[in-house]
């Protein structure tokens, strides 16, 4: 064999096997036990099972009452579940619950306790109390392990007066605050007059972007805004808010945040900058240019495993017409720019593309993840994909929702722009963006959902806006439209999802299963939760919402057992990256980047590493 071409053939090899085993980094989660009482003497207890679990891990649950001996609860090891009901249970004192994993018969070290205080109240669900700013209202959510200790803590976006981008007026600036699952208050950090509060302005992420085991959190800041140790970014004295309460001049920056201390370690332009404001799209049906700030202000965020190992966040601009994505990295105490891919004009193909929101997936399957900008797809190395010319919408769902085709697809509804025309709703391939259905054409479609409901049948199910039914995912009318479209959640024992929607949870064909009394949900009329996202226990998801005064936040989790065992969703990657982007935009639920739902195969294993915190 020629020597050039023996090389050649090794390096592509060499390249194509490390896709194929390249491990992701991913925050080492402690077994998240959690413990609640049911009724008066009997406690439902949960924990994890983690992704790097080998499969054939059994557990053993203790109880230690009071200052007595710990006694172990089960006869035989556990292993077809990660949950469990203790009956019996005196609440005259404190009870703690544990986990010891068993793996050949051999116990390992025993998990962090979760402890009920004496005279526990019945109540499902944890409080954390807020240091809620004056005239502000707790909205999004997001979570990270912020302090290393293998759990996950809560950076919240407190939200004063907000304007949306097509609307004139003063606005409160954004304030982001960090607690503690047990209430501890961490920091504040105020973003200041320059940067404008509403759905489409501020997009956080909170990610362990460096592999140190501790998530930062970045956004876009500007003069005046102040970091948790109280130091200012840029030019405290300046004022850029206009005569309309926009902020179309002065500089722009990206920062990113301790989430140990909520310190600024890296202030940064933002990419890209605002440019020629008319030419981020029209204002409305005479096409012309917008010079008002409504198009030039719409922002997404993301993060992304570009090269299938390290995270890379991924801020953007534009949506209309240009559509601008930056990706950086965060390694060493240093904030790098990727790449950047521009549209620039309309002429471009991928212009006027995109979402209120996005998601990420690895599309093709070599290991490293795209980003779904609504109706075109951004590759790994930064170069337009594809684009399906589909148009803007509000909703996009990408998992396997049809396990008969090959791959990812993509489900989203399309709105009805600049005298465009379409599908109001379609679904397409994640790899190549090839429509494999389409419906509602030329209809205005603001919602619509996608995922297995119905726990009678294989795959995802979808509905929306004006679809006068459920369909398949192959387009078949198969039942009745369910009354939300909106959010979904793992609540009930079977495999398929429920439906969320303002503070309760149904069950499709099966009635209410749960209300948050005494919780409101976020953004008026999307009615969506500051989070959903499997944060603890088992692999099913707890939901967080602010209480009706606003001065807490209360995290409910099911209390229904479960026969399937399933590892928690936070180790399935693409899973992760949804609870990162949920807060983007017009929020989003979470999917998994492989079929879950009724009849699905065993979750594969997820290729992932989990990162020591360094101390």
């Amino acid at each position: 064999m020629n020597i050039k071409i023996f090389i050649f053939c090794l390096i592509s090899f060499t390249f194509s096997f490390s896709a194929i085993f390249a491990q992701r980094q991913l925050e080492k989660l402690g077994r998240g036990v959690i413990a609640v009482r049911q009724n008066k003497d009997s406690v439902y207890v949960s924990w994890r099972v983690l992704g790097t679990d080998p499969d054939d891990i059994a557990f053993n649950l203790y109880r230690k009452t009071g200052n007595s001996e710990a006694i172990k609860l089960n006869h035989d090891p556990i292993t077809q579940s990660s949950n469990f009901i203790d009956a019996g249970v005196k609440f005259g004192q404190a009870n703690s619950y544990f986990v010891k994993p068993v793996l050949k018969g051999h116990e390992s070290e025993a998990s962090k306790a979760f402890t009920l205080a004496a005279n526990q109240p019945i109540q499902q669900y944890l409080t954390i109390p807020l240091k809620t700013p004056a005239g502000y209202i707790p909205n999004d959510v997001s979570v990270g392990d912020l302090d290393g200790d293998g759990e996950y803590d809560i950076v919240l976006h407190q939200t004063g007066r907000g304007r949306d981008n097509s609307s004139n007026g003063l606005t409160d600036p954004p304030i982001f605050q960090a607690y503690k699952l047990d209430g501890t208050f961490l920091w504040e950090i105020n973003l200041g007059k320059n940067i404008r509060e509403g759905a489409h302005y501020t997009q956080f992420m909170v990610y362990d972007l460096d592999g140190d085991g501790i998530a930062e959190m970045v956004c876009k800041t500007a003069d005046g805004s102040i970091d948790g140790k109280g130091k200012v970014i840029g030019d405290a004295t300046k004022d850029w808010r206009n005569q309309n309460g926009k902020i179309l001049d002065g500089p722009e920056f990206l920062t990113v945040f301790s989430g140990k201390t909520g310190e600024a370690l890296a202030t940064t332009d933002y990419i890209p900058a605002r440019g020629d404001i008319g030419a981020w799209g029209g204002k409305g049906g005479n096409g012309k240019n917008d010079n008002t700030g409504n198009r030039v202000d719409r922002f997404n965020a993301c993060v992304a495993y570009l090269d299938g190992i390290h995270p890379s966040v991924v801020m953007c601009r534009g949506y209309y017409g240009r559509t601008v994505l930056a990706a950086w990295d965060w390694r060493n105490g240093k904030l790098t720019s990727r790449w950047v891919f521009d549209t620039k004009d309309g002429k471009n193909p991928f212009s006027g593309q995109g979402n209120h929101n996005l998601t990420v997936a690895d599309v093709d399957n070599d290991g490293k993840d795209e980003i779904i900008y609504g109706s075109m797809c951004v590759d790994d190395n930064g170069k337009g994909l594809y684009t399906t010319g589909l148009r803007h919408g509000d909703a996009i769902h990408v998992s396997d929702l049809d396990p008969e085709h090959p791959g990812l697809e993509v489900f989203g509804v399309h709105e009805i722009e600049e005298g465009t025309k379409g599908p109001g709703a379609a679904v397409y391939a994640a790899k190549t963006g090839e429509i494999l259905w389409n419906g509602s054409d030329d209809e205005d479609v603001g919602r619509g959902v996608a995922d297995n409901i119905d726990n009678t049948r294989y795959g995802a199910q979808m509905w929306w806006s004006g679809s006068n039914g459920l369909y398949d995912i192959k387009g078949n009318r198969i039942g009745d439209q369910p009354r939300s479209t909106n959010f979904l959640i793992y609540w009930d024992g079977d495999l398929s999802r429920e439906l969320l929607d303002g503070n309760h949870i149904d069950k499709y064909n099966g009635g209410r299963l749960f209300t948050a009394d005494g919780c409101v949900s976020n953004n008026g009329t999307k009615s969506t939760p500051a989070l959903s996202a499997d944060l603890f226990g088992d692999w099913r998801e707890e939901l967080i919402l602010r209480s009706y005064d606003n001065q807490s936040l209360r995290i409910y989790t099911t209390t229904i057992p479960t026969e399937h065992r399933n590892y928690t969703l936070m180790h399935d990657p693409q899973y992760r990256l949804s609870i990162a982007w949920q807060n983007d935009g017009y929020n989003q639920p979470p999917h998994t980047g492989f079929y879950f739902g009724y009849g699905m195969k065993k979750a594969p294993k997820p290729s992932i590493v989990l990162v020591e915190p360094k101390k």
